[in-house]
C-alpha cells in the first residue's frame, strides 16, 4: 500500500447530498473511503444560503472538528447558535448535538472526525433544531 493518497474532493469524490434528498441546497463529499483513511474521517460540504439541515446529529464515538473555508455558518451546539465565518473551527464532543445553516451567502466547511468509525456511528434527530 502506498504511503499516501491524492483526491480532488470536487472531482473524484460522489455528492452524497441528492442520496438523502438535499441536493441542491448541500453537498456532502465523504472521503474517508476514497482517501483510504483508516484513523480518521473527513468530509466537504457546501450549504447552501439561509438553508438549514433537516436533522441534528451525535455520534457514538466520534469526535469532530468543523472549519469554515468560505462564507459564512450558523452552527447550534445543544442550545447556544453561533455565527461563524471564514477559518474559524469548532471541535465538537462526540455527545454533543449539532447542526448547521448556511449563512446569508451560504458557506463551505470541512468536517474532519477521529477515531474512524465507519457507518452507524452517527446519531441523527430529525427536526432537532426548530424555531
Amino acid at each position: 500500500m502506498a504511503g499516501f493518497t491524492k483526491v480532488n474532493l470536487k472531482d473524484d469524490v460522489d455528492d452524497q447530498a441528492p442520496n438523502f434528498g438535499l441536493s441542491p441546497n448541500l453537498e456532502m463529499r465523504m472521503a474517508r473511503v476514497p482517501l483510504g483513511m483508516e484513523n480518521s474521517g473527513m468530509s466537504y460540504q457546501r450549504i447552501a444560503p439561509n438553508f438549514r439541515l433537516p436533522f441534528g446529529h451525535k455520534h457514538k464515538t466520534q469526535e469532530e472538528i468543523y472549519i469554515v473555508l468560505s462564507g459564512s455558518i450558523r452552527m447550534k451546539i445543544e442550545d447556544e447558535v453561533h455565527d461563524l465565518k471564514q477559518w474559524d473551527a469548532v471541535r465538537v464532543h462526540k455527545d454533543t448535538m449539532r447542526s448547521f445553516e448556511g449563512g446569508p451567502e451560504g458557506g463551505e466547511i470541512i468536517a474532519i472526525g477521529a477515531p474512524s468509525t465507519g457507518p452507524g456511528d452517527g446519531d441523527v434527530v430529525q427536526g432537532w433544531w426548530s424555531d
